[in-house]
């Protein structure tokens, strides 16, 4: 009996494709980190990042290397959030699973519609993401769209467990949804707050609140404020009312404390991702607007 090179296709991708359990996943951030434990947390996940750490500028060590060498799946924010050290870890780590375009890299901006994209280039405008920003875990609505397609992708790595990967999919959009009607309704107060951030750090999270960032304590982007720059957001706090100061616990808080000590505008360093205390998404999203409404007038 001929058994037809599409079978035989199948057949050598299931001998290939790792178990559940020896899943390898290599997360560049931790809420990714924290998205692939509810599909599949039988897997080993690493997180190369913590919440207390800036994306941007992680240096491509020796033990992140050897953990991408392994890795069968890679998962990042994209949008050259990581173009500083990812490419370099790719390289050294010569892993052929985890390089731009084969099945073991994802990149969470490639799934939905990012926000702030850029058209030009323009370096005299600072630290711009031109496939726009990457900080999308903070869009309920784009995180499950990535959950979607990373179900997906594992169900391609993993094809025996494809239906295990769909249905703790379909478990976590349900619980999703039911928590992001939840958030909605206690957000209420703070759809139309205006507030002064640093960096666009938390934009999908402004964006799906209905909130308004009236300032940035970064003058240009990647660049930290200056006293010149903080005199005129002082002004700006005399001239309309700001509900919070906002800023992740990796970024610097002087001048976010600087400005909130001689305007009187609470000062909040809100968590950028699990950890810690932070077991999951649904914590982060608790926590933040937890911090959010107690400062809410």
């Amino acid at each position: 009996m001929r058994i037809s090179s599409k079978l035989w296709a199948a057949a050598l991708m299931l001998l290939a494709s790792p178990s559940v359990s020896a899943l390898e996943i290599f997360a560049c951030e931790p809420e990714y980190a924290a998205l692939a434990r509810e599909l599949a947390p039988q897997a080993k996940i690493f997180s190369a990042t913590t919440a207390l750490q800036d994306p941007h500028q992680i240096q491509a060590r020796p033990s992140l290397i050897a953990r991408m060498r392994k890795a069968d799946l890679v998962i990042c924010a994209g949008a050259d959030l990581e173009v500083g050290w990812l490419p370099m870890l790719q390289m050294k780590a010569n892993n052929p699973q985890v390089r731009d375009g084969q099945p073991g890299i994802f990149y969470a901006a490639d799934q939905v519609e990012t926000l702030d994209q850029q058209t030009e280039l323009d370096r005299s405008r600072g630290d711009v993401h031109a496939e726009g920003n990457p900080h999308l875990h903070f869009s309920p609505e784009r995180v499950a769209q990535v959950a979607e397609a990373l179900a997906q992708r594992l169900a391609q790595l993993v094809p025996e467990q494809a239906s295990n990967f769909l249905a703790r999919n379909e478990d976590f959009q349900s619980r999703w949804q039911d928590a992001t009607q939840r958030w909605q309704q206690q957000a209420a107060p703070l759809r139309g707050q205006a507030v002064i951030a640093y960096h666009s750090s938390f934009r999908y999270l402004l964006d799906w609140l209905g909130m308004e960032q009236v300032g940035d304590l970064e003058p240009k982007p990647g660049l930290p404020p200056t006293s010149g720059h903080l005199a005129s957001l002082l002004e700006l706090t005399e001239q309309r009312p700001v509900m919070a100061i906002l800023h992740a616990g990796y970024q610097d808080p002087r001048g976010a404390n600087w400005l909130g000590t001689r305007s009187g505008v609470p000062v909040l360093a809100l968590p950028f991702g699990p950890g810690d205390e932070i077991e999951d998404l649904f914590a982060l999203y608790d926590a933040v607007l937890a911090a959010l409404l107690a400062v809410a007038e």
